[in-house]
């Protein structure tokens, strides 16, 4: 089975600075670790919310070879809140769909999540998926969209990832 590489960028004034625990970053490689059965390798960063910085880092990320790189923060309509700008700027590919989906799943639990401006992409080989900021909303917006992250990055010729089927169904369509 292949070992996956995952990028995690959590993009906080505050956090970067020390000033409170990044419990973001924590919540996607806990769901990570839930969900897949490969072992997976982490990049973990947590820097502050500068769009330069973002993108770099997101570059950075991509070129090390992560199939998938999972944000969160910055997602907001707050003038600091630029982590879509970022993601935008550096992907080849947009996939609207994955932000589409996280909306209408967090508009079940709260009326402010029309206001997220989540997006996904592809960055050279790497899947880019932007999260909200708390670990309840990560875990929910995750678990809507994680069924087609697989298959998405086979097509974009990243390694296999394989998910426990108690804990999350992906889908992959049949081979004829």
């Amino acid at each position: 089975m292949d070992k996956i590489k995952i990028g995690v960028l959590t993009a906080s004034d505050r956090a970067s600075r020390g000033i409170y625990e990044d419990v973001s970053g924590v919540a996607i490689m806990d769901t990570m670790k839930a969900y897949l059965l490969n072992d997976c390798e982490y990049e973990y960063r947590c820097i502050a919310d500068e769009q330069e910085l973002i993108e770099s880092t997101l570059i950075s990320l991509a070129e090390m070879g992560c199939d998938l790189i999972v944000t969160t923060g910055g997602t907001g309509p707050a003038p600091r809140d630029v982590t879509t700008e970022a993601t935008e700027a550096v992907c080849q590919k947009l996939l609207p769909g994955f932000g589409e989906q996280m909306r209408a799943v967090s508009l079940q639990y709260v009326p402010t999540a029309i206001l997220s401006r989540q997006t996904a992409g592809i960055c050279q080989k790497s899947l880019i998926i932007n999260l909200p900021g708390k670990p309840k909303s990560i875990r929910e917006c995750l678990d809507a969209v994680f069924p087609a992250v697989p298959y998405c990055i086979d097509l974009v010729g990243g390694r296999y990832m394989e998910a426990d089927e108690s804990v999350i169904k992906i889908f992959r369509p049949k081979q004829k």
